[in-house]
Formats: structure tokens, C-alpha cells, sequence
């Protein structure tokens, strides 16, 4: 068993390593075998250690070698398994092969083939180690990792300025929360002695208690790192322009692993947060806030991916608000149904891009309903599980977190209502996008159909996302037992009734015409407020007035290193001097002399006046 667990972040990063050297030498076919082969593989190891792992519950720890020894600072680089982890590493690897399969065919074309595998396998590699590290330090190792792999892999197709504007934006962006959270990590070792996660979170509940300035400071900082690469507000700004990349990046990265580390982080380190409760209260805040603001925003875009993209923003902010009402079980629940049902959306709109020149605006498409019916049918179940409708995964894990937020103590029912109008806005842009892309007129006639390394991907995250919701998580052993959560009838069909009513109103808007807000949409409050939504609430113009253009001013200013002007003064002066001595080396014998008695007899009036 410890070979099989060394091997599942082995087996990608020799893949890389090796498609990194030689893949330009190696023929396209073999390039796709290795790299979907490696995660395939590590696939298997996680289900060789996940069998025994359930029969028994006991969580497995492997220590390979110690990382480093400064003074009583000896981390190990050693690895640690229990429930959390192995849902994490079956969602890693298996939803990663799916969207490996799925690029042999999305991305046969590019020139190049062998350095996205490349990078793709790597991020893989990095992202096992974050979620399989039994330290904090080596978890940030791999914190690190994926921000470097998506950096890559936003800016892959790095001809275009703008993808290699949007990797640098993902990249700085998440560098902030990074900071942070190095920071926490540092304040942890400093006053608890140790960055292994096991003896941290035993020693943060002998030496603090609920409530206390430091538990809440190491958490908050935790936070902040978690918000980076979360996206959640205020750093949620890099993801929607992170859509630069391939669509299977964005299907893989951007949506079923890397913008959930930051949950992954604050469910490992959930006995921390539970001594700081005002860092709790803000992780519930800060995920609604979100959800709601992302939503709002993924009504009014043109883009598919971009549409997409908002929506993971929204999604991850249900996670957070799970998170802080302490339904950690329903947020990592939650984790697990949207990587199913998010991937799925994003291969399905690859498919369309694929099939229809590389269009992205979704009123260009139309009519796709019977000409892509694998793709259309693939989105309509991936919408109806982002919507949450009845015995989708989606419904299983959304109203797991909209019922602890409801019995949550103090702001609950607030939380909750929130949380419900978050939901009416989901199945309504969800369904917006269903009845645009495939209903209607068509307007642009698809030239291919996708092959069967595209549709096999599709069909079995189109069963995962229907299914997915009865699938058992193991994490009972990993957080505290809750008690038994009962609501009001009322309460349970509201949770059921809000989604069915945003379809239904897309419907009305889209399909039947039977509503209409274009009088609305057209006057000049309106077009403010669609305006605002479509610019992301213009959080980037607002870091662009405080920050960048700031930035780029003293940028230009500095351009000539005006510091140097000072220095170059000093020397100018010295060459001044320089100058006048040499001027004063003339070679006349007659000037030597004079100079001579005329310097003698200065000392020595000087010398007599300073007798006297």
C-alpha cells in the first residue's frame, strides 16, 4: 500500500518530466498514452488504497525521507491518508483522466501537443502533493506548484498578449493570498512548534482556547491564502480571465481541483478555524457575498466559458458558506458533485468551440439541440445538477449546506435566504445558457461532430452528475460529529421549489417569450446595472485605480532610474576635479617651481600663524 501511495504523485511527475525532455521526439499517439496513462494509473493506485482504506478507517501515513534539519525545524517529506484525502485524490485522478482523454482529441491539432500534457501532468503531480502532505510546508510546496502549473497553462497558447496578460494576472493575483498564508504558517511554527497537521491541531487545542487574538490572526491568514486561489472576494478577480487557456484546463484547473484548494485547506485545518469563530463568521460572509455577486455577474455574459467561469466563482462561495455554518462534511460534499457537474459543462462547451470554429459568444450559437444531440444533452444534465434540481447531485450537496446555513445560530436564516436567492439566480443563467446555446435559430452550423475520446468523457461525467449524489464520502472519522439536522417541511420545499422556479422563469424569458425585461434592460438604470454585472462589478477597475495605474506611474517614473542622478552628480563632480589636477600636470618646469614656493610659503605663514 505505501508503494501504491508513493507512486500516485510519482507516476504524473515522471510523465512530465519525460514528455518535457523528449516529447518533441515522440509521435503524437505515444505522447497522448503517456501522458493520460500516468494519471490513469495513479487513478488505479487510489483505488488500490481506497478499498482497504474503507474496510478499516484507519488513516495510513508513509515517511519517505526528512525534508530538511534547522535546528529544532525538521519537516518530513511524508505523506497522510484518511477520508478527506482520499476524496480528494479520487476527484484529482479521476476526473483528471477523463479530461486527459477528452484533450487527445481536443488539443490533437496543436502544434504544441507534448508541452501541454506536459504541464497538464505536472499540475497534476502538484496538486496530489497539496492534498496527500502531512505538513503544512509541504502542502505549501504544492500550493505553489499548481500556482506555477496554472500560470502555465492559463497562459499556454502565450503568442496571443492577452493569455499572457491573463497567466500573469492569475499568477500575482493568487501570489497575494499566497503571502498570507506563508505568513500563518509562520505564525503557527512560531507559537505552536510544529507545521505537521496531526500534532498542529492537538497542540492549538492545548494552548489556545475559543476565541483566542492568535487563533483568530493564524486563521484569518490561512484565509487569505485560501481566497486566492479560491477566488473568492476580493481575489476572485483572476479566474474569469483565466479563461484564456484550452477549455480542459479551465474543465480541470478552474473547476474540479485547483479553485478548490482553498476549501480543501480550511476543511484539513477546520479544528483551527473552530477556536476562531469571528474567522468562521467571515468565511461564511465572504462565500455568500460571492456566490451572490458571481451569479448576478454570469446572467449577463456573452461567453460561454466566461458564463462558466463566474458560476465556479458562485459555486466555490456555497463551499465557503458550508465551511463557516461548520457543515464541513456538506461543503466537501459539495466539492466532489461540482467537480462532476462542472467538468462536464466545461468539456460540453469545449465540444461546442470545438465543433463551431471556435466560436464563444453565445448568441452566435442557437438550434444546437438536434445538431450536436451528445453535447446537448451532456449540458442539460450539467445544468440541471449546477441548478441543484431534485435528484441531481447538485440538490444533494447544495441543500446539504442551504439546510446547516438554516439552523445555523445568530445570522442563519439570513445566510439562508441568501443562499436560496443565489440558488433562483443559478438555475435561471444556468437554463439561460441551455435555451440560447441549443434552442432556438441556428446561427452557426457545427463542422464536425466530436469524436469518441470527447463524447466517452462526457457520457460518464453525465452519470457521475446524475448519480454523484449518492455517493458516500468518508469524512466522518475526519470532522466532528454533528447533530442530526431537521427542518420544517416548509423549509425543504422552498429548498426544492427555488430552482424549479428559475428554470421555469428562463424558460418564460427564452423559450416562450412569456416574460419579457428587455423595457427594463434598455432603460438607463438598467443598462447601469448590466453593465456593472458584465464588468465583474468592476472590481478590476477599481485594483486598476488603486494599484496598477499607481504601479505603472512610478514604473515610468523610475523607467530612467532617476536614484542613479544623485550618483551620477557625485561622479561628475569627481571628473571636475579630475580635470583641474590634470590641467595642473602641464610639464613646464617653470609652473612646477612656482607652485612649489608658492605651496612652501603657505605652510609656513600658516605654520607662523598658528604659533602666534
Amino acid at each position: 500500500m505505501a508503494t501504491a501511495l508513493v507512486l500516485i504523485p510519482l507516476l504524473p511527475m515522471l510523465s512530465a518530466a519525460l514528455l518535457m525532455i523528449f516529447g518533441r521526439r515522440l509521435p503524437q499517439q505515444l505522447v497522448a498514452i503517456i501522458g493520460a496513462g500516468a494519471v490513469a494509473l495513479s487513478a488505479l493506485c487510489v483505488l488500490s488504497i481506497a478499498q482497504p482504506f474503507l474496510a478499516t478507517h484507519q488513516a495510513l501515513q508513509v515517511q519517505l525521507w526528512s525534508w530538511m534539519q534547522i535546528g529544532d525545524f525538521s519537516p518530513n517529506f511524508s505523506f497522510y491518508v484518511d477520508g478527506l484525502t482520499l476524496v480528494m485524490m479520487s476527484i484529482i485522478t479521476g476526473v483528471g483522466f477523463l479530461i486527459h482523454l477528452y484533450s487527445t482529441e481536443f488539443m490533437q491539432q496543436d502544434d504544441s501537443f507534448s508541452r501541454y500534457f506536459a504541464y497538464l501532468n505536472l499540475f497534476i503531480a502538484a496538486m496530489l502533493i497539496l492534498v496527500m502532505a502531512d505538513n503544512l510546508l509541504l502542502l505549501y510546496l504544492g500550493w505553489e506548484g499548481v500556482g506555477l502549473c496554472s500560470y502555465l497553462l492559463v497562459g499556454f497558447w502565450y503568442r496571443d498578449p492577452a493569455n499572457g496578460a491573463a497567466a500573469r494576472k492569475a499568477f500575482i493575483v493568487t501570489r497575494v493570498g499566497d503571502t498570507a498564508m506563508a505568513l500563518g504558517l509562520l505564525l503557527l511554527y512560531t507559537e505552536l512548534g510544529t507545521l505537521e497537521i496531526q500534532p498542529l491541531m492537538t497542540a492549538a487545542n492545548i494552548h489556545w482556547v475559543e476565541g483566542d487574538g492568535l487563533a483568530i490572526v493564524a486563521t484569518a491568514l490561512l484565509l487569505g491564502g485560501a481566497l486566492g486561489k479560491s477566488a473568492q472576494i476580493p481575489l476572485h478577480t483572476w479566474l474569469p480571465d483565466a479563461m484564456a487557456g484550452p477549455t480542459p484546463v479551465s474543465a480541470l484547473i478552474h473547476a474540479a481541483t485547483m479553485v478548490t484548494a482553498g476549501v480543501y485547506l480550511i476543511a484539513r485545518t477546520h479544528e483551527l478555524f473552530l477556536l476562531a469563530p469571528p474567522t468562521l463568521i467571515a468565511v461564511a460572509l465572504i462565500g455568500l457575498l460571492t456566490a451572490l455577486m458571481a451569479a448576478f455577474s454570469a446572467l449577463v455574459q456573452q461567453d460561454i466559458k466566461r458564463i462558466l467561469a463566474y458560476s465556479t466563482i458562485s459555486q466555490i462561495g456555497y463551499m465557503f458558506l458550508g465551511l463557516g455554518v461548520g457543515a464541513w462534511g456538506a461543503s466537501v460534499f459539495h466539492l466532489m458533485t461540482h467537480a462532476f457537474f462542472k467538468a462536464l459543462l466545461f468539456l460540453a462547451a469545449g465540444a461546442v468551440i470545438h465543433c463551431l470554429h471556435h466560436e464563444h459568444n453565445i448568441f452566435r450559437m442557437g438550434g444546437l439541440r438536434t445538431r450536436l444531440p451528445v453535447v446537448f444533452w451532456s449540458f442539460l444534465i450539467g445544468a440541471a445538477a449546477l441548478a441543484a434540481l431534485p435528484l441531481t447531485s447538485g440538490f444533494f450537496s447544495k441543500d446539504a449546506i442551504l439546510l446547516a446555513a438554516w439552523q445555523a445560530p445568530g445570522i442563519g436564516p439570513l445566510l439562508w435566504l441568501g443562499g436560496l436567492l443565489g440558488a433562483l439566480l443559478t438555475a435561471f443563467y444556468s437554463f439561460r445558457l441551455v435555451f440560447i446555446v441549443f434552442f432556438g435559430e441556428l446561427q452557426t452550423s457545427p463542422d464536425k461532430q466530436p469524436g469518441w475520446r470527447m463524447a466517452l468523457p462526457l457520457a460518464l461525467l453525465c452519470l457521475l452528475s446524475l448519480a454523484g449524489g449518492w455517493i458516500g464520502i468518508p469524512v466522518r472519522e475526519v470532522f466532528p460529529p454533528q447533530e442530526e439536522q431537521h427542518a420544517g417541511f416548509l423549509v425543504h420545499v422552498i429548498s426544492i421549489g427555488i430552482p424549479l422556479l428559475g428554470v421555469w422563469l428562463a424558460y418564460a424569458v427564452y423559450i416562450s417569450k412569456q416574460i419579457s425585461f428587455q423595457d427594463a434592460a434598455a432603460s438607463p438604470r438598467g443598462r447601469r446595472w448590466s453593465q456593472l454585472w458584465l464588468a465583474g462589478w468592476r472590481f478590476d477597475d477599481f485594483y486598476s485605480w488603486l494599484l496598477v495605474r499607481p504601479y505603472q506611474t512610478i514604473a515610468r517614473f523610475l523607467r530612467n532610474e532617476p536614484v542613479d542622478r544623485f550618483y551620477d552628480f557625485i561622479a561628475a563632480i569627481s571628473l571636475q576635479f579630475n580635470h583641474l589636477l590634470s590641467n595642473l600636470q602641464n610639464g613646464r618646469l617653470r609652473w612646477y617651481a612656482t607652485s612649489m614656493i608658492m605651496g612652501l610659503i603657505l605652510m609656513l605663514i600658516l605654520g607662523m600663524e598658528g604659533a602666534t
